[in-house]
């Protein structure tokens, strides 16, 4: 972390003379301190986990998810089973004596798939099992009837662009990993269309299958004819490239009756447990509430949305109540690509500086391993020290890249952020397909996770000081016309000296009056997630000079940094 240095020559009292300031008057604290503090919290941890995996709450989490999916079903983003979800939930949440507990309206894609049709006419009569794909648009009410060519990746549909005009093109590229492989799915369509097919049918998305088609959002490109575009089982992909490979002609009947229709109301549901010293400043747990309009949506992401409120319902039943705020977000449209969560991180990104961690559980809530984790070394070395607490059910793990669509948005402007680590060897069998249901969860699991998830959670909340973020400030000054690129972070350095009774002309997004105190003064940045490092240089007459060492982990809204002292 590169500092921001700061020099302010301040008239202070005698009693602070030759003093090492920190925020609350003492000598700033050490790693060896930090972990100190952590490891007072062993019998929180140790009656978190009991509670959790032994005690009266054993099970909990699964049996309200189980309650929660049977009653309501799949929740497209849209639709009137995700209203009644929301209803739900906010009903629950309040019955259950959480704080807070509120909807916050946002916008999201309303897209329906309708009657769904395909059928192999050549070389012989075979019914497809097709979904279609979120945002695909339909086929003309008569279907197309299409000769098929079969490929294996992008490329050979380029070198083979001229046979494709007029054709279903059948994608049958091999399952490498979801984030190299769903590129297929959501870029199949547009790169079909620019060699003139009529429509794409993809083999899923999937590790494995019992002739099981997943869906999943695709992307069309401005410019580019719309085709209609769905997701087909890996066996009938595999089918008809041994066909096509034998020299057969394939002919596809298919017909797809979806629609868009414009954006629906929605909402983000919230619960808290507020903190009782510093109210303003947030740990943030969630999942999404949203799913696929198959299957019953329990493990993506219904586990995570309810670990998530499993962790507040652990710590109210425990009589405890962090420092900090311990907010659960009930996410809505993260399956459209976290469309609600971005439309929260718009409203609350104002209070960024004091959102201490944001965590999200998006990938199943399996046996746990550990917990994925992004954020500065200093901050991560605190991590490994929260999670040596979980030794009890070893679950200790740090690993890197914390992984959630919902939190990314935080991530990049440098909040620290974390996501729950777990056996995914199964995960994508099931993943937004019909077999996403409540006979995937396992209760002893679920168990598990829900502990890892609230022994990070409040330990963060209660610590004193906040986890080390990685923002750096930007100094317009400094940076001569340039921007660092979405995503990437800059440390810069910059010097300014003033005198006390001059107020400083340099700019942060808010103006404050502070009375001559060098303890408020270091309250005040502390709070604003400003690490200061405060060290005394000596009398001049009546006089204490001091020098302040300012860590910026907060990007203001522009370039300039505002701070008035007076």
């Amino acid at each position: 972390m590169k500092y921001l240095s700061l020099i302010f020559f301040m008239s202070l009292l005698p009693q602070y003379a030759g003093k090492s300031l920190s925020g609350d008057g003492s000598h700033p604290k050490t790693f060896e301190d930090i972990k100190n503090e952590i490891a007072g919290y062993s019998d929180i941890a140790k009656a978190i986990i009991d509670l959790a995996v032994h005690g009266k709450a054993q099970n909990r989490s699964y049996e309200r998810l189980a309650v929660f999916t049977d009653t309501v079903g799949p929740r497209l983003s849209g639709s009137k089973n995700l209203d009644a979800a929301i209803k739900y939930m906010f009903s629950a949440l309040q019955k259950d004596g959480l704080e807070n507990v509120h909807l916050e309206p946002v916008k999201v894609p309303h897209w329906e798939r309708g009657e769904e049709l395909a059928m192999m006419l050549e070389p012989r009569n075979h019914s497809i099992a097709i979904l279609g794909l979120g945002s695909s648009v339909a086929t003309p009410p008569e279907g197309i009837t299409a000769e098929v060519i079969v490929v294996a990746s992008f490329d050979e549909l380029h070198r083979r662009a001229q046979e494709a005009k007029g054709k279903i093109v059948v994608y049958n590229q091999p399952f490498v990993s979801y984030g190299e492989t769903v590129r297929y799915r959501s870029q199949g369509a547009v790169e079909a269309a620019k060699v003139g097919a009529v429509a794409s049918l993809i083999r899923s998305i999937a590790s494995f299958s019992i002739d099981s088609p997943h869906t999943g959002w695709q992307n069309y490109q401005s410019g580019i004819p719309r085709i209609p575009t769905a997701c087909i089982s890996v066996e009938d992909a595999e089918m008809m490239s041994r066909m096509s490979l034998r020299g057969t002609k394939i002919v596809v009947y298919l017909k797809m009756g979806a629609r868009t229709y414009p954006d629906s109301p929605s909402f983000n549901t919230v619960a808290e447990i507020v903190g009782n010293k510093y109210p303003e400043q947030i740990v943030l747990v969630s999942g999404h509430l949203d799913s696929w309009d198959v299957g019953q949506g329990a493990m993506d992401d219904g586990g995570g949305a309810f670990i998530s409120w499993e962790a507040l319902s652990l710590i109210k039943d425990l009589g405890l109540r962090p420092k900090r705020t311990l907010r659960m977000v009930l996410w809505t449209g993260e399956e459209q690509g976290g469309v609600g969560a971005e439309q929260y991180y718009q409203l609350h990104k104002e209070n960024i500086s004091n959102f201490d961690i944001v965590m999200e559980s998006d990938e199943g809530t399996f046996k746990p391993s550990g917990l994925a984790f992004t954020g500065n070394a200093k901050a991560r070395d605190i991590i490994k020290e929260i999670m040596a607490l979980l030794l009890p059910i070893n679950i200790t793990d740090v690993f890197d890249n914390a992984d959630g669509t919902d939190i990314d948005y935080w991530m990049r402007d440098g909040v620290p952020g974390a996501s729950l680590r777990d056996d995914l060897s199964k995960y994508f069998w099931f993943h937004h397909s019909q077999g996403d249901t409540m006979t995937v969860q396992d209760p002893n699991q679920m168990n598990l996770c829900a502990a890892v998830w609230t022994v990070v959670s409040y330990v963060i909340a209660d610590m004193e000081e906040m986890l080390p973020s990685s923002n750096h400030i930007w100094c317009s000054e400094n940076l001569k016309g340039e921007r660092p690129a979405p995503g990437v972070r800059r440390g810069l350095r910059c010097q300014r000296m003033w005198r006390s009774k001059t107020p400083s002309e340099q700019t942060w997004e808010e103006s404050v009056r502070l009375k001559r105190s060098i303890k408020q003064i270091i309250n005040f940045l502390r709070l604003r997630r400003i690490r200061v490092k405060c060290s005394n240089k000596g009398q001049q007459g009546l006089k204490q000079n001091y020098i302040f060492h300012l860590s910026f982990y907060s990007k203001p809204q522009g370039n300039n940094l505002r701070l008035h002292i007076l």
